[in-house]
């Protein structure tokens, strides 16, 4: 999925600018109290435990994933949810994807709520209660998918199941698209998004996970931001080689294989893709700018003067220049055999983050000029993926997602951003009109770490939010224009 570092990159900025101070801010006028939906939250709670307890692990190599547990979980929403399995159409799509079909009273453009069933692996780390066991506890359902991602496909399906209960029919067609491999390629989604794409659909908008709203990840920020991914970068892995000569170790070159290759990696790093301080990222610069104290308002809200000295506070943090610009990675070095044989080959692995307004075909030929005095072989693995488009911040589906978020948390100031993961959204791209990425989610700086880490777990107070959010979004998406 998205990583929980793009929550931390929508608001990172504010310690690469430096300083501090706090921010007057008032809860909006509207009593959100009196929209508040009831649930019984220890029930919910009790239906999240039970479908964490079923493993759906996305492994590393595809055949070793539990295809088994992907079953059985879909066999327990039927359970879980039987209005709903009743009253919607369910489809299984490569084999274990799952796309519900909720038919409406009208023939306007549809909508898309998306989540995935899979989970990374809990294997290799100390865990204080069992990854797989479903634990209730001090106020938390604990373990791996509560927060990426079963809660969110939970809190849709219990949604829609009280909908459904109360007669509720949405003014539109809505899918609910839960791909099964997510945290691999994405193959399911892509699959459901061809099978749409193929019945002529054209949908008015999609979300799915990406920002979040986090509270105390700023210092002296005291007010929490709900970041809206509007746009999420592109993906390439490149394999770089050297070739070198064999021999003795007591004969060496000048250089080795292996030296030859350090040389380009060390040239890419230091010569990057331009930064650029436009699209998600200005938007949101220019969206807090005015909860800021002074110095930082003024320099944020005037960013056609100022914006060099913005951009190049930004540059200098790993996690906020990642908002404004292509990032180069070197992850995998491999070379030799032997301390006293010379290396005939050295290899490297580069991964690059395609900010939106970059393509592939530029990072490639980027690369290919930067190392051009090094002789070395460059090629492309897998299936490169481009930046997303960038979606509107200004269009009805946005002011309803936007009230939809403050309705239910009245205290966050709501804001585009950038999603700098790759998420199962970007399948939906070629089919929608506005792609979003947002779970409504409320964390505190310290469960960050969480994601993917040791220890998951979500609030009970905090899931029941969930399950309130996509209940008011579906009823507001209906009345929308």
């Amino acid at each position: 999925m998205w990583r929980a570092t793009s929550l931390f990159l929508a608001v990172a900025f504010w310690l690469a600018l430096g300083g501090s101070g706090a921010t007057v801010w008032a809860v909006p006028a509207q009593d959100a109290a009196a929209q508040r939906l009831q649930l019984d939250e220890d029930a919910l709670a009790q239906r999240l435990a039970a479908a964490v307890r079923v493993r759906t692990v996305s492994a590393q190599e595809r055949d070793s994933s539990d295809f088994a547990g992907m079953v059985r979980f879909r066999e327990l929403l039927e359970k879980m949810f039987p209005r709903l399995h009743g009253d919607l159409r369910r489809e299984v799509v490569a084999d274990y994807s799952l796309l519900y079909t909720w038919e409406g009273r009208g023939a306007g453009a549809p909508v898309l709520l998306a989540a995935h069933l899979d989970t990374v692996p809990a294997a290799g780390a100390s865990w204080q209660r069992d990854p797989f066991g479903g634990s209730i506890d001090g106020g938390y359902v604990w373990g791996r998918g509560t927060l990426d991602d079963k809660s969110s496909l939970l809190a849709i399906l219990e949604a829609v199941e009280r909908l459904v209960e109360a007669g509720f029919r949405p003014a539109q067609r809505v899918y609910l698209a839960f791909g099964h491999d997510e945290e691999n390629d994405g193959a399911g989604a892509a699959a459901m998004a061809q099978l749409l794409g193929e019945r002529g659909e054209r949908l008015r908008m999609v979300l799915d996970e990406g920002g979040l709203v986090t509270e105390g990840v700023i210092e002296d920020f005291p007010r929490p931001f709900a970041m809206v991914g509007i746009a999420e970068k592109g993906y390439l892995a490149l394999r770089l080689t050297k070739k070198g000569a064999a021999g003795h170790s007591s004969m060496p070159p000048a250089s080795t294989a292996i030296g030859g290759l350090a040389r380009a990696l060390v040239a890419l790093e230091d010569n990057p893709m331009p930064s650029r301080l436009e699209g998600p990222a200005r938007a949101m610069l220019e969206t807090l700018a005015p909860e800021l104290p002074f110095g930082r308002r003024v320099a944020l809200s005037n960013l056609w003067l100022l914006g060099s000295a913005v951009e190049s506070a930004l540059g200098a943090s790993p996690a906020t220049a990642a908002m404004i610009r292509t990032t180069t990675a070197v992850t995998v070095v491999r070379g030799g055999l032997k301390a006293n044989v010379l290396p005939t080959e050295a290899s490297a692995l580069v991964n690059f983050r395609i900010l939106p307004g970059d393509t592939i075909a530029a990072v490639q030929q980027h690369v290919r000029d930067v190392v051009a005095e090094y002789d070395v072989e460059i090629e492309t693995l897998g299936t490169p993926t481009e930046a997303s488009p960038v979606s509107s911040f200004t269009n009805p589906a946005y002011v309803t997602l936007r009230q939809s978020i403050e309705d239910v948390f009245p205290q966050a100031l709501v804001g585009p951003g950038l999603v700098v993961g790759m998420t199962d959204a970007r399948s939906y791209v070629p089919i929608a009109a506005d792609v979003y990425r947002f779970m409504p989610m409320w964390l505190q700086a310290e469960d960050l770490r969480r994601f993917h880490g040791t220890d998951e777990r979500i609030s009970v107070a905090g899931y029941a939010d969930m399950v309130r959010f996509y209940h008011r979004l579906l009823e507001s998406l209906s009345a929308a224009p």
